[in-house]
């Protein structure tokens, strides 16, 4: 009898063993293990139902058949080239007529959207592959819409080569010059806050080269010491540390003087067009149109109130005003990136109304429709198949979190295309009959599917199903979303994560993660929602250790319409940080949370709410942990600080409240990180941060990163700031 009591206590106890969940490791977390499986670098041809992208080895450029899904045909292949051989490739950008491409190779970032690179012209029909050009890496090259030339920079100035002649090169500008003249990529700021790299393009019928010229010679430079450092290593470093210097705009200091020039190839003639622009605002686009007479270029006052679409003859310089956009406020950076252009429409999307809707015009400027009226967010602009006059769109329709794919018919009939609640995103094929659907929730990785143009289901192409097996044996817990109103009646939504064996009669320390920027959304129902990524890996981690973790969307934050996104316009921080401190309120007040016990921490924006949320006055926070984080906007760039605060000079209070004037009300325990290197956020942020502190009497913990940019990553790099943040909140909350 005892024998068999012991015996079905042993096969009891390693049952309990087996169903016991492995335990995650930063190292997992860090190196990528838990990423899901994606269908990326897709890039739909257009009027065709097919699409390239590069192979999963990396070594072939694949034409795929959206309906089908099946491989049509190999348009490039490393390994089987005429003329020039290469033993690898970084991308590839294809001819507008499809007959060529070019091929990037020795890829070199700059900034985070710009990059160097040696480019190659391949002739997909003979498969000839030969050098674009041999005077050194280019940057962002165009093709002419007949594919027949390419226009490029190099060392800030324009060069064009001709394909029929031999690919002979000439040089267009020659008065570009480091950190002072730039030709045809944007200056550090409009390529970060505009989000583009590209200021160069064709007219329609190829005749004239245009673009943008920024000069810089008055901006402010800033200078960041490298050191030798490791992942890299910087060998000339070894011994005295080196030093990058670049032209970047400090928020009420002087921007690059901006001008739109062209060029007549067959004449070579140089003009500068005559675009109406103030002499501190910005020009944050220079496109095509179908007609050879007309290209587009966008300009915007410093405050950013106003979008204008000027329509400009590259040949008389001409230009009239097409398109004027204003809006209270500010006009959102979303409405220049999602802006499209199609042959006879114009698709602008625009909150003038309170919520973001696209206005329809034709390429006269004349207002045609309005897309979708109603009490919320368009967030994406898919575009028009102008044969039906349908658009597609991505919309927040069914709430804030929520994302779904519509049709606006013409005749102002509007169709849902996705079922399931969640997060669906879209890539349509070139003549709009098919779509690739990306949906996933909070606790289920995404599903990529085949659909029709009426949403229909025609195949399922990733299904992610290893990676919810692998998530399951390692204790994936539910996010479990929740919602509350502040103090100040604005009701507030977050997700939370609990530890796997929860207990409810426990009380369990918290650590809350937020960004809270302007428009951005971290409470989504996406698999994306989390701290670091692939569904939150960092966050059940911190689990694992005990904790639970809250993530709420202050106001600010994106996905509500216009009021609830805007009203920090000329304080931020103020009511972001207070929200994030009505959280940690409310959370006290559950039953199994230790009020005593809760700490913070954010990266970038992020960071800087957290400074701004332990120095709010009510002491609420035990610890936290800044990564990266702006101390005071006077430090940060002219576009993105005056779009939401105006200058320091017209809205002095707004800038004055910071976390550097906060200092002396810092509660908790604070762990500052920041990269030595890092171009977007400076260090000085927490240098001037950290002196503000010693003033202060307070003690803090900081951390710098040798050589890391605003991603703090390389080597070992990420795997011990995550630990560093893991430890301090393990040593101050438990």
């Amino acid at each position: 009898m005892n024998k068999l009591i012991l015996f079905c206590l042993s096969l009891l106890m390693s049952t309990s063993v087996s169903l016991a969940s492995e335990p995650i490791t930063l190292k997992q977390v860090t190196s990528g293990e838990f990423a899901a499986e994606g269908v990326s670098g897709i890039n739909p041809i257009k009027g065709t139902d097919q699409y390239a992208r590069v192979s999963a080895d990396g070594k072939r450029v694949e034409q795929y058949s959206f309906k089908t899904g099946k491989l049509t045909s190999v348009l490039f292949d490393v390994d089987h080239t005429q003329g020039e051989q290469i033993k690898g490739f970084d991308g590839y950008v294809m001819s507008p007529d499809g007959t060529r491409m070019l091929i990037a190779t020795k890829r070199e970032k700059v900034y985070r959207r710009s990059y160097k690179a040696v480019f190659y012209i391949y002739t997909i029909k003979s498969r000839k592959l030969e050098k674009l050009s041999d005077g050194g890496p280019q940057q962002c090259p165009v093709w002419s819409p007949d594919g027949l030339q390419v226009a490029f920079v190099r060392d800030n100035n324009i060069f064009l080569v001709k394909l029929l002649y031999d690919n002979a090169e000439s040089q267009v500008t020659k008065d570009g010059k480091f950190n002072e003249i730039i030709n045809g990529i944007p200056d550090w700021v409009n390529e970060e806050e505009f989000e583009f790299n590209t200021a160069l393009t064709f007219n329609a019928d190829g005749t004239m080269l245009c673009w943008l010229k920024y000069d810089e010679k008055n901006v402010g430079q800033y200078s960041l010491q490298l050191y030798k450092g490791s992942h890299p290593a910087h060998d000339d470093y070894s011994v005295y540390p080196g030093v990058y210097s670049y032209k970047y705009p400090k928020a009420g200091q002087d921007n690059s003087k901006m001008s739109a020039w062209s060029y007549d190839i067959k004449s070579h003639r140089t003009q500068k067009l005559q675009v109406p622009l103030d002499a501190d605002g910005y020009m944050p686009r220079i496109v095509p149109t179908p007609n050879a007479d007309k290209v587009l270029v966008y300009t915007m006052p410093r405050h950013q109130d106003v979008l204008n679409l000027y329509a400009v003859n590259p040949r008389s310089t001409v230009a009239h005003l097409l398109l004027k956009e204003s809006v209270s406020k500010y006009v959102k950076e979303e409405t220049m990136v999602k802006l499209k252009i199609g042959d006879n429409y114009i698709l602008v999307p625009s909150d003038r109304d309170g919520y973001n809707h696209i206005y329809v015009y034709n390429h006269n400027g004349q207002l045609l429709r309005k897309v979708a009226p109603g009490n919320y967010d368009i967030t994406d602009v898919y575009g028009m198949n102008e044969a039906t006059g349908d658009i597609y769109y991505q919309a927040a329709a069914l709430n804030p979190h929520d994302r779904q794919v519509y049709v606006a018919h013409k005749n102002g009939k509007t169709e849902r295309l996705t079922r399931q609640e969640g997060w669906n995103t879209a890539v349509f094929s070139g003549d709009f009959k098919y779509f690739l659907n990306s949906w996933s929730d909070y606790n289920t990785p995404y599903v990529y599917t085949t659909r029709s143009n009426n949403g229909n289901v025609i195949a399922t192409n990733v299904d992610n199903k290893k990676l919810k097996e692998k998530i399951a044996r390692f204790g994936w817990v539910k996010k479990e979303p929740f919602s509350f109103t502040t103090s100040e009646g604005v009701k507030l939504d977050g997700w939370m994560v609990k530890p796997a064996d929860f207990n409810a009669s426990r009380k369990y320390p918290v650590i809350m993660f937020q960004y809270s920027g302007p428009g951005n959304q971290q409470v989504v129902n996406s698999w994306s929602a989390g701290s670091m990524g692939q569904g939150g890996a960092y966050d059940m981690y911190l689990a694992q250790q005990g904790f639970i973790v809250v993530c709420v969307d202050g106001r600010g934050t994106g996905g509500r319409g216009a009021e609830f996104e805007k009203c920090t316009y000329q304080k931020l921080g103020a009511l972001e940080s207070k929200d994030q401190v009505e959280t940690a309120l409310y959370l006290g007040t559950l039953p199994y949370v230790d009020k005593a016990n809760i700490g913070i921490w954010g990266w970038s924006f992020g960071g800087f709410c957290t400074l701004m949320s332990m120095s709010e006055g009510r002491p609420v926070f035990k610890a936290g942990v800044a990564v990266a984080p702006p101390t005071s906007w006077r430090y940060y760039d002219t576009v993105y600080t005056e779009r939401y605060m105006r200058t320091p000079q017209e809205n002095p209070t707004g800038y004055d409240d910071c976390p550097i004037s906060r200092a002396p009300k810092l509660n908790g325990a604070l762990l500052i990180c920041h990269g030595s290197a890092d171009d977007n956020v400076h260090p000085q942020n927490t240098f001037e941060y950290s002196e503000a502190l010693v003033q202060a009497d307070k003690d803090f913990k900081e951390n710098i990163y040798t050589n890391r940019n605003h991603s703090i990553y390389g080597g070992n790099t990420r795997n011990h700031l995550l630990r560093q943040i893991t430890q301090w909140f393990m040593e101050h909350l438990k």
